[in-house]
């Protein structure tokens, strides 16, 4: 339900009262889509285990932050008063610490460090300007304020280390910041659940435009037949992504997070299936777009381990997030999209002895054939959901079980 409109005239906060999202929130989220272009970029440049860990590493600590300000813009407007100001300046430190991530391990920590530790303090200083009438959120504030001093003061300290030393670092701080909210409670915060869900729905669609720029940053000196079936069978793979969240999963979703209590169980609700379940798919369509890459550059030659991994294993994680999501939401198992996951890890193998057109084909087809199935098999239940017939979102579904 909307917020009423409260004014703070001595801090210039408005807090919100629409459910859409606004444009300054879409123009502060396509600095994330340098953030995930300069992290598929960091493993695609030297495909590593290592270089996985760090660009996944990165990719975590820009999500914690984007989903911070997230949280923000459900309780205040962004549109409004010193917020612009702030969201536009945490903007500006954003967009640094992104072009700092081929870097962040290295040369460039120290800045990565600093700009991310800006753009924290911006989101903590915000909170606390909406959370000044407002006691139990000012304590969730205050306990998120606390991690996040830990969490960034530990990638300062990362900055000055190198190898397994800094490693370990990050680890904890990467442990500490995602684990705050459990430390603290999630009983003091707010949100507008339909703009909430909005706003990862629209998050999902700037990650799957990576899989499409990857396609075209893949292709070598010319463009051939074999290039061109590659791009097509990419833009089917990406297409099917985007088909299995938004056809239905994102829908129910919505509808669930609507219909839970205001307070814990809501917010509950809010942190696990869209601050940290959303993570992984995200970060799974950052993997397929580094296979991607790889597949469109020599698309006559068998993909290397660590790409043949990063596409099928990205694939398997996006579908493992998706059945995590619904188990979260629903208490239900997806059990086709938990097979249809097993099925893209057993291909790794088969995809280091063929061509990566043949990886890429198959990758299409078992998406598109599990797709299929789905809006066959629950062609009822799917009409349903999605023309808002009923609001059970665990009813069977295609993405149930």
């Amino acid at each position: 339900m909307a917020t009423t409109t409260t004014r703070a005239p001595r801090l210039g906060a408005v807090l919100r009262q629409a459910e859409r999202v606004t444009p300054l929130e879409l123009f502060f989220d396509l600095v994330f889509v340098l953030a995930i272009t300069q992290c598929t970029a960091l493993i695609a440049a030297h495909p590593s285990w290592s270089s996985v860990a760090k660009g996944l590493a990165v990719l975590s600590l820009l999500w914690w932050s984007w989903g911070g300000y997230a949280w923000l813009t459900s309780v205040v407007d962004p549109e409004e008063g010193v917020v612009r100001i702030a969201m536009f300046a945490a903007m500006a430190a954003f967009l640094v610490a992104a072009l700092c991530v081929p870097g962040a391990f290295d040369a460039d920590a120290l800045l990565f460090a600093c700009a991310y530790g800006v753009a924290r303090a911006a989101h903590i200083a915000l909170f606390l300007i909406a959370s000044r009438d407002d006691p139990p959120l000012r304590r969730s504030v205050n306990g998120l304020a606390g991690s996040t001093a830990i969490g960034v003061a530990l990638l300062f300290v990362a900055s000055t280390l190198d190898g397994t030393a800094q490693a370990a670092v990050w680890a904890v701080a990467l442990v500490l910041d995602f684990g705050g909210p459990f430390l603290f409670g999630v009983e003091g915060w707010r949100l507008v659940p339909g703009h909430f869900a909005e706003r990862h729905g629209l998050i999902m669609i700037i990650a799957l435009g990576e899989s499409i720029v990857a396609i075209g940053v893949g292709v070598g000196a010319g463009i051939d037949a074999g290039v061109a079936t590659a791009a097509v069978l990419g833009t089917v793979v990406a297409a099917a992504l985007w088909w299995l969240y938004f056809d239905v999963v994102a829908l129910a979703a919505e509808r669930r997070l609507g219909e839970a209590t205001p307070g814990r169980e809501q917010n509950s609700l809010a942190r696990d299936s869209y601050s940290y379940l959303h993570f992984p798919m995200v970060a799974g369509i950052v993997l397929i777009a580094v296979g991607m890459k790889k597949t469109l550059a020599h698309v006559d030659e068998q993909l290397e381990l660590v790409p043949a991994v990063a596409m099928l294993g990205g694939t398997a994680l996006y579908l493992l997030a998706h059945v995590a999501f619904r188990l979260r939401n629903t208490r239900t198992l997806s059990r086709r999209r938990l097979v249809t996951a097993l099925v893209f890890v057993a291909l790794v193998p088969l995809a280091l002895e063929v061509p990566s057109l043949v990886t890429l084909a198959v990758a299409a087809a078992v998406l598109s054939g599990l797709i299929a199935y789905e809006a066959l098999r629950f062609a009822e239940a799917r009409g349903r959901i999605r023309h808002g017939v009923v609001s059970d979102a665990s009813a069977e579904s295609p993405s149930g079980g």
